[in-house]
């Protein structure tokens, strides 16, 4: 309802619309790594329809104003992003992985932790977010950084950045999961001149950085508390 409205403010004042989807749109994709030509496998009645198809239906809606009414879209799919400022308790695999280690907790891993996600820094999206807004072409556009990792990779990763002693605690899978994540970008880097540029090791760090701020700032004010 949010984007049907927007789209009917930007018919009335002329205004170019950005509507940011996601790679949910692809469900548990059969195809792999998934291109925007990808119509996707999701299912309608899961208990994550109401996401995916959420998106799916504001594209449809965005496509429909931009052929019928002639107005101005650009549609990004945006796969995982982290960064700074990200809510610490978002429920993200990132935001959880980097508190749970800094608040020395387990690392909470669902199901084998073999399924895999790309992870891009949010500094890489919005270039790529402007970049379209700026372009000519209405999309849809993958943006999303290729590099793959599994949830255990994830893990090690956050371990060796913070705290190498931490511990992995495995959960059952949440339904409808997605097995694999990972964008081809090939559209991007041809129409847009865009790709990512800053890699997991390098991003990491400086969320953590932010993370630890934020997480002493709260701890702090619990003991003024007490």
């Amino acid at each position: 309802m949010g984007t049907l409205n927007m789209l009917g403010l930007a018919k009335r004042i002329g205004a170019r619309f950005l509507l940011t989807s996601t790679s949910e749109v692809y469900g548990d994709p059969l195809e792999h790594p998934q291109k925007e030509t990808y119509w996707g496998n999701v299912n309608p009645i899961g208990v994550r329809s109401c996401y995916d198809e959420g998106k799916r239906t504001a594209e449809t809606l965005a496509m429909d104003y931009h052929r019928g009414a002639g107005v101005e879209v650009r549609i990004a799919r945006i796969f995982n992003t982290y960064g700074p400022r990200m809510c610490i308790d978002d429920g993200r695999v990132v935001s959880n992985f980097v508190a749970q280690a800094l608040r020395k907790q387990p690392l909470t891993v669902y199901g084998d932790g073999k399924q895999t996600r790309s992870f891009q820094y949010v500094a890489d999206l919005v270039d790529g977010l402007v970049a379209l807004m700026e372009g000519d072409h209405v999309g849809p556009f993958n943006l999303g950084n290729p590099g793959e990792f599994t949830m255990l990779e994830l893990a090690e990763v956050v371990k060796q950045t913070i705290d190498s002693s931490a511990t992995v605690e495995f959960k059952p899978n949440t339904a409808d999961d997605p097995h694999m994540r990972k964008p081809d970008i090939t559209k991007a880097k041809e129409l847009l001149n865009w790709e990512p540029k800053i890699s997991l090791n390098e991003g990491l760090p400086r969320m953590v950085t932010d993370f630890q701020k934020r997480i002493d700032e709260e701890t702090q004010r619990l003991l003024r508390i007490i």
